[in-house]
């Protein structure tokens, strides 16, 4: 059967929107004929993002709730309500074969009915700590596929699938040669190159924190290729040289990761799984202002492996020379953290993923 009719539900960010698409576009490779719907949440990102990868996608009227009492922490039972009823008009029009959640709040009314009327239901959770939406559906979906191990904390033991988190396909595939990537950026091939990724809006502390260091990575020889985030290009776009280049956004990541040599990142579920693929050595300097705190969790997990280094940004100011000192000065240390972090790569996720959605099918 080819003509299979899937819905993929997850966003809010694009940790939660990329591997939804990534695991339509497996999906879709198999099953040519299949139908696909995506649901998200109104006015989030998802709405401009997934029909611009060429997927449907229908808004529910959801937010999630806030840490503090607010009107919209008010309005959230009537949301509630209304995004219920809309995702039931939605599955019973659609009629889904199987329906696949990523996490964010849209996801939570939509696999709430769905496995209310026995379709066969997916979660993918991204992080090593658990989402609000995905701990809340855990007893009603058939499979939970995660990245992380210890994930029976959160989920039933025997609903764990170890899959690893989607990443691009052009880095699983990874041929660029440093050389043709240094040329790329225009880049002198005797210099070593830091890459800076603060995530496609950007990271406002990392960049004060480049543009102090700015002259300790001058004495250091090294390069940058600085992506500060497009709310911050105007403020850093005066740093471009020939030594360093800022960029809003990286599109080519082939070429971005193959010229560097050492790289500082946020921790966000997707930045890890690709890391670890990537294999440099890797500080990670986690958001402190996401939920649960999990891009902090992310990082120990791999911390705890001897497969990247942590730094707080409270911790910053005091310790990041002596901590970045450290590892430019040992390749002993840079050695064992790439081999450490390629130890945990997990490049074919989202094939595992489908096989698991697969099984549902033939069971169902």
């Amino acid at each position: 059967m080819g003509n299979y009719k899937f819905i993929l539900s997850g966003g809010g960010t694009g940790g939660h929107i990329y591997p939804a698409v990534a695991i339509a576009n497996e999906l879709k490779r198999r099953y040519p004929d299949a139908d696909f719907l995506f649901v998200g949440a109104k006015d989030r990102m998802e709405m401009e993002k997934v029909p611009n990868a060429g997927y449907k996608i229908e808004g529910l009227w959801i937010t999630g709730l806030q840490r503090k009492l607010t009107l919209k922490n008010a309005m959230f039972p009537i949301k509630l309500i209304s995004s219920l009823f809309k995702a039931g008009k939605i599955v019973s029009r659609f009629k889904p074969d199987a329906v696949v959640g990523t996490g964010g709040f849209a996801s939570g009314p939509l696999l709430r009915v769905a496995s209310g009327r026995k379709i066969p239901c997916v979660l993918q959770e991204q992080n090593s700590y658990a989402g609000i939406t995905n701990k809340l559906l855990k007893d009603r979906v058939a499979k939970i596929c995660v990245a992380y191990d210890g994930m029976e904390r959160f989920f039933p033991a025997d609903k764990i699938v170890k899959t690893g988190n989607p990443v691009r396909g052009d880095l699983v595939s990874m041929k660029t040669e440093k050389a043709d990537a240094l040329r790329f950026f225009d880049l002198d091939p005797n210099k070593p190159v830091l890459l800076i990724l603060g995530g496609s809006l950007g990271a406002r502390r990392i960049n004060q924190l480049i543009e102090k260091e700015l002259d300790y990575f001058k004495s250091l020889g090294l390069q940058l290729i600085w992506q500060c985030g497009k709310l911050y290009i105007n403020d850093y776009k005066k740093y471009n040289s020939d030594s360093v280049k800022v960029y809003d956004f990286l599109n080519r990541m082939d070429h971005t990761y193959a010229a560097a040599d050492i790289i500082i990142s946020r921790a966000g579920a997707g930045s890890v799984s690709e890391l670890c693929i990537v294999g440099k050595p890797t500080i990670f300097i986690p958001s402190p202002n996401v939920a649960e705190d999990h891009q902090t969790k992310n990082a120990e997990a791999l911390v705890k492996e001897n497969a990247a280094i942590m730094l707080n940004e409270s911790a910053l100011e005091e310790q990041f020379e002596t901590v970045f000192s450290e590892v430019m000065r040992s390749d002993e240390r840079q050695t064992m953290l790439s081999d450490n972090i390629k130890k945990l790569a997990m490049p074919n996720a989202t094939k595992h993923i489908v096989d698991e959605i697969e099984k549902l099918l033939r069971t169902a």
